[in-house]
């Protein structure tokens, strides 16, 4: 926890004190407009934010499209433009205060996150932590993860995560300038992900790409085909992959189908459809908001690659697909193996 300002780094305004929940934080939590206010709360608290959301904005979040005249009235504060951007790093203080301050009040108290599995995991990292990944949703089963290794093992982990949760203009509105990057975000680009790599980073990564969150309600149980970029950086780096299965991530968006043309034109990794949407669109502010479930994980034995050949390039990278491809069905047998002996998707998380 933190008790000094200067533990944070630059750019931090505000109460030298760790945040607390108030009455209104509790009322936040359990009322889904409210995860919104929450966020930009906490990033208040510890930074200086003008061009941030105010006290009557955050109320406006709270009745239904009160959102869209919030934006107006922030939008023209900001003499209609959008909130500044500068570059941001990430900063391990502040990651570690957003987790033990709002990450676990939400993980312990509404997603019930249980970590199995934990003998399988080394003393400390580097790894790449690969984890199937669902819900058409805000990266619940992620960030539920990063928090659980962190208490377990005291591990600071940077998730991969599709560009649009740093850039986007709705995330830009709706969460802190350089937000996702100060949290530790690394952009899923080849670039930053080697680059990550290099640092010997513990690295939380989707071997699905957007393919797993996208896949909808109808192929919630199936995981899609694995890119095989982790597998030739691990053989490269000499990391060892860390596979590890979510159950009941399914049940972030339950219910819920792609449209992946809509997905495109407007730049995000999936374009839900359900009956939740409805709710959506009277509550912008609940895209950040997912339902209600149990998130377990269970951490798999660590995977080391095979070394590919190293003077025919063609055939690493057909090497290297192969054994993503191979990592993917027996990842795929055990979550059927879970899935059966618990009878039932939703008898898996109860």
């Amino acid at each position: 926890m933190l008790t000094e300002k200067s533990e944070i780094q630059d750019g931090v305004a505000g109460s030298v004190h760790n945040y607390r929940f108030t009455w209104f934080d509790w009322f936040c939590l359990w009322y889904p407009p409210g995860w919104l206010i929450l966020f930009n709360r906490h990033w208040q608290h510890y930074h200086a934010d003008p061009d941030g959301w105010n006290w009557l904005e955050y109320l406006l979040f709270l009745v239904p499209g009160g959102f869209y005249l919030a934006w107006l009235i922030r939008w023209l504060r900001l003499g209609c433009r959008r909130p500044s951007s500068e570059g941001s790093k990430f900063d391990p203080n502040y990651q570690k205060a957003f987790a033990d301050e709002i990450i676990g009040a939400i993980a312990n108290h509404y997603f019930r996150i249980e970590l199995k599995g934990v003998e399988n995991l080394p003393a400390n990292g580097p790894a790449i932590v690969a984890m199937n990944h669902a819900g058409m949703c805000f990266p619940w089963d992620f960030l539920g993860l990063a928090y659980a290794l962190n208490r377990s093992q005291g591990w600071v982990v940077q998730p991969l995560a599709h560009m649009a949760i740093f850039d986007h203009p709705w995330v830009v509105w709706w969460l802190p300038p350089g937000w996702s990057d100060v949290l530790g975000g690394v952009r899923a680009d080849a670039e930053h992900f080697e680059a990550a790599l290099a640092e010997k980073t513990i690295l939380l990564y989707a071997p699905e790409g957007g393919r797993g969150p996208a896949k909808g309600w109808l192929r919630r149980d199936r995981l899609q085909t694995f890119h095989p970029s982790f597998i030739r950086l691990s053989q490269q780096y000499r990391i060892p992959i860390l596979p590890v299965l979510c159950l009941g991530s399914e049940f972030l968006h339950p219910w819920a189908i792609g449209i992946d043309s809509l997905a495109k034109k407007l730049r995000l990794p999936f374009f839900p459809v359900s009956g939740l949407m409805v709710v959506f669109i009277l509550f912008p502010s609940m895209g950040v908001w997912a339902m209600r479930t149990r998130l377990k994980y269970v951490v798999q034995p660590p995977y080391q690659p095979l070394s590919a050949a190293k003077d025919v390039a063609i055939s690493q990278n057909r090497t290297a697909y192969q054994q993503a491809q191979t990592l993917r069905e027996d990842l795929q047998a055990q979550i059927d193996k879970l899935k059966k002996r618990s009878g039932d998707s939703n008898s898996a998380i109860a």
